[in-house]
């Protein structure tokens, strides 16, 4: 209970680190900068707290799967937070600490490998018990309070497996999507690596072909004039959510728990720094 309590608790975090950006109606320039500085410090602390949260609900569950791939997504929108703030603020690249965004997000990537590795396991052994004998459910059922629970049928429990493992891979795609394009930004080569990945993953998510080459055309390494952040994948992700939550979410998911993390939305304050 207290790993998801403080789980939970993260999550208000992450909510906050994404909504809060309320511009006075003062628009000048200067006014508008000071409130995105004072903003982009409170989003950068809220993010903050909320990987202290996960952190605290893995030490008192360290297989809470959950809680690796929510601390790899809040490490993500840090290291994005702190990406767009520096393009905003037009800074000279060849000087800027990069250290730390590349840093957030070799730990988010490492988060959501082990959290997916140790989701299949759990998972895996999930279904596997679907077609075992429950003596408990069965003595239930003899005592007329089936409708207590539902039966999953292995099919079922595939499907929802089938959606989670979507969900994750579009997540981890759109992470590395975003990570090649800030690696060209900053000259370093293994941008096209992360960018074939990050590909793979979308493809494995159920990215149509069309969506795919439209990506991969518009990176910001093919477009003529390379200022500003390029190309903007959270669109498409948002398009593709849009679509197809209903149906998902009918169907469902393995974990409850997840469904704000899958159910993202582009924080407010990326949005300004875009158009600063």
């Amino acid at each position: 209970m207290t790993a998801v309590a403080l789980f939970n608790w993260g999550n208000v975090h992450i909510s906050r680190a994404r909504k809060r950006l309320f511009l006075s109606e003062d628009t000048s320039k200067e006014s508008v900068l000071q409130q995105v500085k004072e903003a982009h410090s409170w989003a950068r602390e809220e993010y903050v707290k909320a990987g202290k949260r996960y952190e605290g609900a893995l030490k008192f569950k360290p297989d809470f799967y959950e809680g690796l791939l929510a601390l790899g997504q809040q490490q993500f929108e840090q290291a994005k937070l702190s990406w767009y703030y520096a393009i905003g603020s037009e800074v000279d690249l060849d000087s800027w600490p990069s250290t730390e965004v590349l840093e957030l997000f070799n730990h988010a990537e490492d988060n959501m490998e082990k959290g997916t590795e140790m989701w299949e396991e759990i998972e895996g052994q999930r279904i596997m018990n679907l077609s075992k004998p429950n003596k408990e459910r069965d003595l239930l059922k003899k005592m007329g309070l089936d409708g207590f629970f539902k039966d999953v049928s292995n099919e079922e429990a595939s499907e929802q497996a089938s959606n989670m493992r979507s969900q994750i891979n579009l997540l981890w795609g759109t992470m590395l999507y975003e990570r090649s394009v800030v690696e060209f930004k900053l000259g370093l080569l293994v941008w096209k690596d992360c960018l074939m990945t990050s590909v793979e993953k979308l493809e494995q998510a159920g990215a149509s072909p069309t969506d795919l080459a439209v990506m991969i055309k518009n990176h910001i390494a093919n477009e003529t004039n390379q200022e500003g952040l390029g190309f903007k994948i959270d669109g498409i992700v948002q398009a593709w959510n849009e679509m197809y939550d209903d149906k998902r979410w009918i169907k469902g998911v393995p974990s409850f728990r997840l469904e704000p993390l899958f159910r993202r939305r582009v924080p407010k304050l990326h949005d300004t720094l875009e158009h600063l």
